[in-house]
């Protein structure tokens, strides 16, 4: 206790979880280096760094003057306003509090140390397409997230829902199977009809050769362009694309290029993107607290598909940006129109690759990994078995079979980060994004002719004012109902989907 009621406790606490956000956010920059520049003999100090950093802020928050204050606070004035600043960081501080205390510091600086060391293996083993090399590694991960999931599971929840539950709050598998199984049939039916169309873009579009020194400067034009301030962030490059907002004034991004598809990079660009103008609208007054931080994983994800996909992939988009790729790209589109690219970009086709994945496959992906995952956690799949897990899983929802470990479960390095529970937030995230999007046409009118002339500002000024000043004011279920007038629900994405399988392949 403070002694000094409601107000010096409230003040104490800001003190204490500012304290820890700038921790984190040193871990986060950390993290950034050991993706884009550290050397790999710096691999094991680095992995002893951020086990400190992990350690000392779970002790900050579980110290018992914590628990004192918060008690302090609840039902004060302070909190009579379920919206007001206070009563929302109240509200998530206690959240993350219960959270921490029930995990113990030994077993957080072992995690932070663990996943460190498998972020790089998984980098080696990827590129070497060596999955044996990886093996040793995830099996530790996994171990400890279970311990971890043990540590924190509650009620009838399972420890799968626990650790999904860091990502997206109140989820729990039971809902996302509610969620995906009738999404994955409504979209394998989309397949079904592409399949049978005589139509077919020219997806060897997308193989034209792009030096990468070229397709770096047409990221950054891009970026800008859609709204990310350069003077508050940056690009790089890395193993896998990622974005990191290290506090007011420092939004990253890294994204990667291929010559064979110069497309990867354009949307990983995008994505990220999305991603970083949510972190750049954040009140930088609120930082360090709840109040400044994102709703959730699922409304963040919902911003980067959005803007990869609803303005990315949409046939104004394309009439804008293919007279730029004209300067930028000399000569590589000078026989295409923007209504080829926009098919190229647009093509359906079941493939093994997440991130290069079409809008209508790409849920198939994610409910692939959110069910290996779940069984990995759940103890019903080992570490061992993943590469045939994954190849069946991939047989089964998308009709195709990895050739190598690389194409297979070494593609994405969220297992090898400990990110257990955060692949489901992609889907959520399409979802999220059609119903955003529904709502942004109805209060600004047809985007896509804006977009046709490159003005993206009134879909970001919309955003910035109904979901990133917001914070966490509203949870996910809150914000979507709230804005869009709808609860969360994936009808308009299948509705956006099968429109756009009409107009590319001909309505059935």
């Amino acid at each position: 206790m403070t002694g000094g009621g409601p107000h010096a406790a409230y003040s104490s606490l800001l003190e204490r979880f500012r304290t820890r956000a700038l921790l984190t956010s040193i871990e986060g920059l950390l993290q950034w280096d050991e993706e884009t520049n550290l050397p790999p003999r710096g691999i094991p100090h680095r992995s002893a760094q951020l086990a400190h950093l992990a350690g000392s802020a779970h002790a900050l928050v579980v110290a018992p003057e914590v628990a004192g204050w918060l008690d302090e606070v609840a039902g004060s004035v302070l909190v009579d306003d379920a919206r007001s600043v206070e009563a929302v960081n109240l509200r998530e501080w206690r959240r993350m509090v219960g959270r921490q205390r029930r995990l113990d510091r030994a077993l957080v600086e072992e995690t932070a140390r663990l996943v460190s060391v498998a972020q790089a293996a998984w980098v080696e083993a990827r590129r070497g397409n060596d999955f044996a090399a990886f093996r040793p590694h995830l099996e530790a991960v996994v171990a400890a997230k279970r311990r971890e999931a043990a540590a924190l599971v509650e009620g009838g929840a399972t420890p799968y829902d626990a650790l999904l539950d860091e990502y997206e709050q109140g989820m729990t598998a039971a809902r996302l199977e509610a969620l995906f199984a009738p999404m994955a049939r409504a979209l394998a039916g989309l397949i079904d009809r592409v399949r049978s169309a005589t139509w077919r873009p020219r997806v060897e579009l997308l193989a034209r050769a792009v030096d990468k020194e070229a397709q770096v400067r047409a990221s950054l034009w891009l970026a800008v362009a859609l709204g990310y301030d350069l003077q508050a962030g940056r690009i790089d490059t890395s193993a896998h694309p990622f974005s990191t907002h290290l506090g007011p004034g420092d939004t990253r991004i890294t994204t990667r290029f291929y010559d064979e598809d110069w497309s990867e990079g354009w949307y990983g660009t995008m994505h990220e993107v999305g991603h970083a103008l949510y972190d750049q609208g954040l009140p930088p007054e609120h930082f360090g607290t709840p109040r400044g931080d994102a709703a959730s994983y699922g409304v963040h994800e919902s911003q980067s598909r959005l803007w990869e996909n609803f303005v990315g992939r949409s046939l104004g988009f394309w009439r804008f940006a293919i007279t730029r790729l004209a300067t930028e790209w000399p000569g590589t589109f000078d026989d295409v129109s923007a209504e080829e690219l926009h098919g190229a970009v647009n093509a359906v086709e079941p493939a093994l690759n997440r991130v290069r994945a079409d809008e209508v496959t790409y849920n198939l992906h994610i409910v692939a990994r959110f069910e290996l995952e779940r069984a990995l956690i759940g103890g019903d799949l080992v570490v061992r078995d993943l590469p045939g897990a994954w190849s069946d899983a991939y047989q089964r929802h998308l009709g195709v079979r990895p050739p190598d470990d690389r194409d297979g479960c070494l593609q994405d390095g969220h297992w090898g980060a400990g990110l257990f529970g955060y692949f489901p937030t992609y889907a959520l995230g399409n979802m999220i994004a059609a119903q955003l999007f529904d709502a942004a046409e109805r209060a600004l009118g047809p985007l896509e002719p804006r977009f046709e002339r490159g003005d993206f500002a009134p879909l970001l000024g919309w955003l910035r004012a109904h979901v990133h000043a917001l914070g966490k004011t509203l949870r996910t279920d809150e914000l979507v109902r709230e804005v869009t007038g709808a609860p969360l629900d994936a009808g308009p994405l299948l509705a956006a989907l099968e429109r756009k399988v009409d107009a590319l392949y001909g309505a059935s």
